[in-house]
């Protein structure tokens, strides 16, 4: 048998700057990734939040151009590549265990790379750029439970050796951002205080149902693309999956970079 993956993960990827700002706080956690899970995947699935998409899409691509998907930033962060290889005999996979487990439809993006969900933290986590790597879009016209049922599954492929990772941010308002060193907000600590809380009791359902559950949900994610990448990875693991908070950061007042790790527990 093959190498065999017990681990998904929900990353915080934040600002594009982590890429090259050693000063954010989650920059160590994510330059420091490799010392704390040491196993090289076979190859990785990254759910990003900056692709949405009505259906579920893959990128079926040979090798992997680097997208830069923001503006204002400086221009030094515009010259950044991260060419990591395609992976598509996995995309075709993710397709095949989508369709198989009830989604109608399921697209096949033949031209796209890697947005900065993908290549921020992949650059300092593989900085190498050579592990195979696929995204996966979210649709955020569906909802957590959707995404949590395309976890599901996706599940097969942590036993394939695929690393899967959601790649959002645990509170994403940025209109509400602050100064850097600025506290967060009282609404943004009640969120992170209810999703640190649920998922440490894996309590999966109300944070499926988080917009009904979650206090200040709207104020948090006022759009729910950077938070549907985490009810996949949630998903991907299993029901039984035992969550828990890898990094617990902020940055620019309202943006946490909390991140967790979710681990099988079915034998």
């Amino acid at each position: 048998m093959g190498l065999k993956l017990k681990e998904t993960f929900f990353l915080s990827h934040g600002s594009p700057s982590l890429a090259v700002d050693d000063s954010i706080p989650a920059w160590k956690f994510f330059s420091s990734w490799k010392e704390q899970f040491p196993t090289p995947p076979s190859a990785i699935l990254v759910i990003s939040g900056h692709w949405d998409t009505d259906v579920p899409t893959v990128n079926v691509v040979d090798r992997n151009d680097t997208i830069y998907d923001f503006s204002g930033f400086p221009k030094s962060l515009y010259k950044l590549k991260y060419p990591a290889p395609g992976a598509p005999e996995l995309a075709k996979r993710v397709k095949e265990l989508l369709l198989g487990s009830g989604f109608s439809h399921v697209d096949e993006d033949m031209k796209r790379g890697l947005d900065h969900g993908a290549w921020g933290p992949l650059m300092l986590m593989y900085p190498e750029a050579d592990i195979p790597v696929c995204q996966l879009s979210v649709s955020s016209n569906k909802g957590g439970t959707y995404h949590y049922n395309m976890g599901k599954a996706l599940a097969p492929l942590k036993d394939e050796g695929v690393l899967i990772i959601g790649s959002g941010t645990a509170t994403h308002n940025l209109r509400a951002m602050g100064p850097r060193n600025s506290p967060p907000p009282p609404w943004a600590q009640a969120f992170m205080s209810w999703l640190k809380t649920s998922l440490l009791h894996g309590r999966y359902e109300e944070v499926n149902e988080y917009e009904e559950k979650a206090p200040y949900a709207k104020m948090a994610h006022p759009w729910p693309d950077h938070f549907f990448p985490l009810h996949v990875a949630m998903g991907a693991a299993g029901e039984n999956a035992k969550a828990k908070v890898v990094h617990d950061s902020w940055d620019v007042g309202s943006i946490s970079y909390a991140s967790f790790s979710f681990t099988a527990t079915d034998i």
